[in-house]
């Protein structure tokens, strides 16, 4: 069966396209732009369009990743290495996205974020017993890692429940993910 290719809209039509896309979800400029491209009739009417909608107000990459950090701070608790990644695949440019998570995470104490973080991944488990087990260990700093944590806070969070946290600094990358997939 053959693929259907996309209705090709001109510039008026392009421009209500984009504004159902923002009403829809809040999107960076980068995202809105490769949309736009793939159901432009003419590339050249993607930018006019993207500079009227910023114009009116209706896009802006700032505000945009000021409400993404701190939702992902509110409302996942990720770290800002985490929130940066994604603002990064969101295609917010790279300035734009530090100084946003800069401003929402200045009075977050990040030991606090991954205490929190802990207690919620591992809200059934005692997790002074739970990670005696090396294993267990590197997969909690994984997950910490991987939620956008510093390798610093994670393991002073961590040598609160196991004294062996502190071998995880001098382990590489590589060693710390053959602990799991055993």
């Amino acid at each position: 069966m053959a693929k259907r290719r996309p209705k090709l809209l001109g510039s008026e039509q392009l421009l209500e396209y984009g504004l159902r896309l923002l009403h829809a979800r809040s999107l960076s400029s980068g995202e809105l732009r490769l949309r736009l491209r793939r159901k432009a009739e003419r590339e050249e009417d993607v930018a006019p369009v993207l500079a009227r909608l910023k114009e009116y107000g209706y896009l802006n990459d700032r505000a945009f990743a000021a409400g993404f950090a701190a939702s992902r701070l509110e409302n996942r608790g990720f770290g800002k290495a985490r929130v940066l990644r994604d603002l990064r695949q969101r295609r917010v440019d790279p300035a734009i996205a530090a100084e946003s998570v800069e401003n929402v995470y200045k009075d977050t104490e990040e030991e606090a974020l991954v205490a929190a973080f802990l207690a919620r991944k591992f809200r059934k488990i005692e997790l002074s017993s739970y990670l005696k087990d090396p294993m267990r260990l590197a997969s909690a700093y994984r997950k910490l890692r991987l939620a956008g944590f510093s390798s610093g806070a994670s393991i002073r969070v961590l040598q609160r429940y196991a004294a062996e946290a502190g071998e995880l600094e001098n382990m590489e990358d590589g060693e710390t993910e053959a602990g799991l997939d055993l």
